[in-house]
């Protein structure tokens, strides 16, 4: 089952008592695909959606809307529709629809309300892939609502149109985990706060990862230039000639080429630190410097 799916699922199973189902289903038709005082038309691909649409209207009108199911390829769209004039008129009157305002749901049902939104129209990405969470407006000034009753319960979220229907949008694990949560959908919540915090450990452990392997590879070619200034120092003027300070760290340097420096410091018999080890090494190096100067002026 999709992440949308296990929302949704969730939603349905919080409709715990008479308000809460009045709110849902208010939700769901105020964002039908059709809304007239002369018809009404709920339509949705999701399964779940489908199965609580006509309970939810039976328990609060006293009958069924009328159902038609068509199968596509890839999924089965449900369409309820009702379209006795008396009956569209009741649920008008109901929920106030010739002049709604969510305010005449108290706290507690407002949750009911915004997920029978989500079941009308909403949509939840995979949060293991990104986090972005729409619902699908059908009517421009659908919009406007919601965005305000999103900021209501401190969620900002965005407006867009795509394909001539008006999209509000919120971005942002901690919106979504906002929404999920006042809809009721708590488990949900988890689920996403667990997600980031595995994504938040695994990047972290990718940096340590990724800064280990450049200081190793950048110790690595610091000892091969170490190793070759001192080859260079041996082959033409001999280890001898160096300052007993400098001749040690160069012998530790080619018995153990691939040590560190703070390891190199460790082994002297008189130890000293890393930064005191880089100072001879930055000697031996302005020594190789000036015999590779000779060597080319002679050439």
């Amino acid at each position: 089952m999709s992440f949308t799916g296990r929302v949704k699922t969730e939603l349905v199973k919080c409709l715990s008592d008479r308000d809460r189902e009045f709110a849902c289903l208010c939700g769901m038709l105020l964002f039908s695909q059709t809304l007239t005082d002369g018809k009404i038309v709920f339509r949705t691909h999701s399964r779940t959606s489908a199965g609580v649409f006509p309970e939810l209207f039976g328990k609060i009108f006293g009958c069924e809307p009328l159902r038609r199911q068509s199968d596509g390829e890839n999924s089965s769209v449900y369409s309820f529709e009702i379209c006795d004039t008396e009956l569209v008129g009741r649920v008008f009157r109901t929920y106030g629809f010739y002049d709604f305002s969510p305010d005449m749901f108290s706290t507690g049902s407002l949750g009911a309300f915004l997920g029978g939104i989500f079941l009308a129209c909403g949509s939840v990405s995979d949060p293991e892939k990104e986090y972005h969470l729409e619902y699908c407006c059908v009517r421009e000034s659908l919009c406007s609502l919601l965005i305000g009753l999103l900021k209501s319960i401190g969620v900002s979220a965005g407006e867009a149109v795509r394909r001539g229907q008006h999209i509000v949008y919120i971005k942002g694990s901690t919106g979504i985990e906002d929404n999920l949560t006042f809809m009721g959908a708590t488990q949900c919540t988890l689920e996403i706060m667990n997600i980031k915090i595995y994504k938040d450990v695994r990047n972290k452990v990718n940096r340590i990862a990724n800064c280990d392997s450049a200081n190793i590879d950048k110790a690595i070619s610091a000892s091969a230039r170490q190793t070759e200034d001192i080859r260079l120092i041996e082959e033409t003027k001999g280890l001898d000639t160096l300052p007993p300070q400098l001749r040690e760290v160069a012998n530790l340097r080619l018995e153990n080429p691939f040590v560190s420096l703070r390891e190199i410091g460790q082994r002297l018999p008189e130890p000293i630190g890393r930064c005191g080890v880089s100072r001879r090494f930055g000697k031996i190096a302005d020594i190789a410097c000036r015999i590779r100067e000779e060597m080319k002026r002679k050439s």
